[in-house]
Order: C-alpha cells, then sequence, then structure tokens
C-alpha cells in the first residue's frame, strides 16, 4: 500500500454501502424464523418471554438474543414486562392463516446454505464457517491460517481508513500518552491515532500470524517509529503495563459474554491509573430494539464469530463489574459508536 494522509476524508458518505456488506445475513434469518422455525404463528397464540422461547424452539441463548432483536427492529416484534408479542405488521403479514400470509413466499428460498447454517448456529450457539464455505473453517480458527489472517486483516483495514477517523475525531486524548490497541489487526485505528493526535504513540498487540501482517502495513504506511506492535494472546496473558489508553475496536463483538467480561478485567488490571478505556463497535441500544443497520449486523456477526453486537445496557454492566467508571457514549461513522470508560 502507499501512504496516505489518515487525516484525509471522503467526499461523499459511504454509510450505505457499509450497510449492504453488514447486514446480508438479515434476510436469512427473517427467512429461518418464519418458516424454519414458524415463529411469528407460534407467537401469534402465545405471547411469551425470552427463556420460553428458548425452551420451545431449542434455541441457544447468543443467537436467540441476535434473531429476536433483529426482529424487534425490523418491526415485527414489540417487547413490554419482558414478553414478546407481534406486531400488526407481523401479525398480518407473517402468520399462517392470515388472508394476507407470506409464509409461502419465504418458503421458496429456505434451502439457502446461509439460513441452514442460520438454523444450525441458533441451534447450536456454535459460529458457522467462514462465509458459509464448506472448506473453511469458523472465523477464529481460520485466523491462525496465514493466508486467510492476511485476506481478512486486509478487508477490516480498508474499512478502518474511514472509521478510524470518526474515532480520532471523536476522542479528546490530550492528556493521554501511550495507546495500547488490543486485538488491533492492521493497526489502522493505531495509526490514525497517531495521525490526529501527534503527542500519542500506540502499541498494536496481536495474536500471531497476524502480528507480522501488522508490522507490514504499519511500515508501508510510514508510522513505524511511532506504532509498534507486540506479539501475544489477550486471552492466554496479561494485557502489557505502561500504557494509559486502551481500545478495544471492533473486537468485543467477537466473542461471548464470559470472554468479553474477561477482557475487560484483564484491561482493567494493566491500564494505568486514571487510564480511558475506549469501545469502538456497533452497539444495539439499552431496549434492544435497533437501531435496524446495527440488529442486521449482529446477525453475520453471530452466524460467524462466538459474538454479537452487545447492547449499551449489557457493556454497562460488563464495565462497572470490571471496575471502570463514568461510561459514555457517543456515535461516530457508518453505524458505529465509542464507549469510554475510566479507571480510577
Amino acid at each position: 500500500m502507499d501512504p496516505i494522509d489518515l487525516t484525509l476524508v471522503p467526499q461523499t458518505d459511504p454509510t450505505e454501502i457499509y450497510r449492504y456488506r453488514d447486514g446480508i445475513y438479515a434476510s436469512d434469518i427473517l427467512i429461518v424464523g418464519v418458516v424454519w422455525l414458524d415463529l411469528f404463528t407460534w407467537l401469534s397464540d402465545h405471547p411469551s418471554d425470552f427463556d420460553s422461547i428458548c425452551r420451545r424452539f431449542e434455541l441457544a441463548e447468543r443467537p436467540a438474543d441476535v434473531m429476536l432483536t433483529a426482529f424487534a427492529a425490523m418491526g415485527l416484534l414489540t417487547r413490554a414486562n419482558g414478553t414478546f408479542e407481534l406486531t400488526t405488521l407481523a401479525r398480518e403479514h407473517l402468520v399462517r392463516g392470515s388472508p394476507w400470509n407470506l409464509v409461502p413466499y419465504f418458503a421458496s428460498l429456505k434451502d439457502r446454505p446461509v439460513c441452514q447454517d442460520l438454523l444450525k448456529v441458533l441451534r447450536t450457539g456454535k459460529p458457522a464457517n467462514w462465509g458459509s464455505f464448506k472448506d473453511t473453517q469458523a472465523w477464529a480458527q481460520a485466523m491462525s491460517e496465514p493466508a486467510f489472517a492476511a485476506q481478512f486483516t486486509a478487508a477490516m483495514d480498508c474499512r478502518g481508513v474511514y472509521l478510524a477517523q470518526a474515532v480520532a475525531k471523536n476522542l479528546d486524548c490530550s492528556r493521554r500518552k501511550r495507546l495500547l490497541d488490543i486485538g488491533g489487526g492492521s493497526g489502522i485505528y493505531s495509526c490514525s491515532l497517531v495521525a490526529h493526535h501527534p503527542h500519542l504513540t500506540a502499541t498494536v498487540f496481536e495474536k500471531p500470524p497476524v502480528d507480522r501482517v501488522c508490522a507490514d502495513a504499519i511500515a508501508r504506511r510510514g508510522y513505524a517509529t511511532r506504532v509498534s506492535v507486540v506479539a501475544g494472546d489477550m486471552f492466554a496473558e496479561p494485557l502489557p503495563e505502561g500504557f494509559d489508553l486502551h481500545l478495544f475496536s471492533n473486537v468485543l463483538h467477537d466473542w461471548e459474554e464470559g470472554q468479553v467480561r474477561a477482557l475487560l478485567a484483564s484491561s482493567f488490571r494493566s491500564l494505568a491509573p486514571g487510564g480511558l478505556l475506549l469501545v469502538h463497535d456497533a452497539h444495539i441500544n439499552a431496549e434492544k430494539t435497533g437501531p435496524l443497520p446495527v440488529a442486521e449486523y449482529s446477525v453475520q456477526l453471530m452466524h460467524v464469530t462466538e459474538g454479537k453486537c452487545y447492547a449499551l445496557g449489557e457493556m454497562e454492566a460488563y464495565l462497572t463489574e470490571a471496575g471502570f467508571v463514568e461510561m459514555r457514549h457517543v456515535l461516530t461513522a457508518a453505524d458505529r459508536s465509542l464507549v469510554t470508560a475510566r479507571k480510577l
């Protein structure tokens, strides 16, 4: 790659283009809910809470939460006092026996490979192979293969050229000096942050073989003197100390709740007193009713990773449990947002 000015902004807003890619599995989860589960017909006679729905359809908790959140964001379900009920839209068009029933229309697509994979994920809680390709592994395992790791890191790098600027511009780090970019991929966020905040230096903490991909990308961008790379496993060892700014950018959404809590606790332990934690991601609102593009993106994450898009209420609970205070939330770009919290 040729060095580029990481403070340069495009003339146009690419949010809608991001949404085409991020929401690619949203239609498939609707097909699964309408046809394979016949969820809406059942709920029309049995308004139920989350646990009852999971028991009735034998669903794992994480993917069920993603699916029901997506349907709420689509305007098909409401939740009051913990009970899910159909909206009029769903009752008229997604319930067998309705004169406007569209279930057969969806059934004509029910054997799509992604639908089959999503049904398995819903039942097992385990992610499917990357992109539903049968000759690949689930994402976390595939990342140990150098060729896949390089390809995937490049994909996330080009996305970050735009998204990282919005993080940098929404951040006051005038009192911070050293950034630890945890699971930082290509290092694009570290490079962008030091480009916007010249007093900062950064270190990307990445697992092999991504650490080598990252070091090469940073050098080609011309930031090797201000952004370094340390190899390590964020789940298997303590995070490096001596940093007053921690960043998880598009990291937590890849992991299940227990792992997210462990990562935040690890960050709290190693972050300098008074340090600031940054969580850049796509976040569901506290009510779990949207935003729709984030709920749709969460379906893709549920399909291929162990995680999902976490709700702001969930993030607040995890951060508080880890010991952080003063959680704040600000929208950035392309349906992403920045959550910050401080270590006393």
